[in-house]
């Protein structure tokens, strides 16, 4: 337990630092959750409207240390080249 002024003024901060970052992660995941559906409902202009909004999202979460950048690159390419997949027999 903290004992030292200090010590009990972050333990505060890393509560509030802990309950903003939850929500940025929550956040996220519910714009990672509209790519995904979008893309199991085999509906290509859906999936590539969700992955343009999701992407800001995504870099966000790298500027606000929530996530690591080399995890949201992996999850941006995996998630475009799926989408690109998915647009590409309807063009071919």
């Amino acid at each position: 337990m903290a004992n030292s002024p200090q010590s009990k003024k972050r333990a505060r901060q890393a509560e509030a630092r802990a309950a903003v970052n939850k929500a940025r992660r929550s956040r996220i995941r519910t714009f990672l959750r509209k790519v995904e559906e979008a893309i199991a409902s085999g509906d290509s202009t859906a999936a590539v409207a969700a992955l343009k909004t999701a992407q800001p999202e995504l870099a966000r979460g790298v500027t606000k240390g929530v996530l690591h950048k080399n995890t949201v690159a992996r999850k941006m390419s995996r998630l475009a080249h799926r989408v690109k997949v998915l647009s590409e027999p309807a063009a071919a």
